[in-house]
């Protein structure tokens, strides 16, 4: 089992990303992340679909996907150099004492403390699954309040 990033180039119309959410689900796979955002294309939407799974159960589940009527293009770039980003917020409890040592923290992973309140700070990240869940674990020791991820998005290198 491995982790297969599928990247569908979509019509941007109401119910496609159901379909597609849909057809991965009947094939009894857990999709792990989607991200869906328009792209270059004037009409089109880039879905990025991280799902777990054999190469060969998750080649035919991407090209069932292509005969969906809206699916423009289907590739699975699992095995090419890509280029791999994530976002994620943070809301981390914060005390007068503990707001600069958060702060270090979040400098050194090059994030961005967003907002800040009495008793707490949001932190946004952006960079590969393993660089968020180093910062969450850091900061897991003063008090996640709250976390929101994008999931995967992912472009193939030149």
């Amino acid at each position: 089992m491995t982790k297969h990033t599928l990247v569908a180039l979509v019509e941007d119309k109401p119910g496609v990303l159901n379909r597609v959410a849909s057809l991965i689900r009947r094939r009894n796979f857990n999709i792990e992340s989607i991200a869906v955002g328009h792209s270059e294309l004037p009409g089109l939407s880039r879905m990025t679909i991280v799902v777990d799974g054999a190469t060969t159960a998750v080649e035919q589940v991407r090209k069932q996907l292509e005969k969906v009527i809206e699916v423009v293009k289907v590739t699975d770039i699992t095995g090419e150099r890509i280029v791999v980003r994530e976002l994620a917020l943070i809301k981390v409890h914060a005390t007068s004492t503990t707001r600069s040592e958060i702060m270090q923290i979040v400098d050194v992973f090059r994030a961005k403390v967003v907002d800040v309140s009495t008793d707490s700070l949001i932190v946004e990240v952006t960079g590969d699954e393993e660089k968020i869940d180093s910062l969450y674990n850091l900061l897991k020791k003063f008090g996640i309040k709250e976390l929101a991820r994008t999931g995967r998005i992912a472009l193939p290198r030149s």
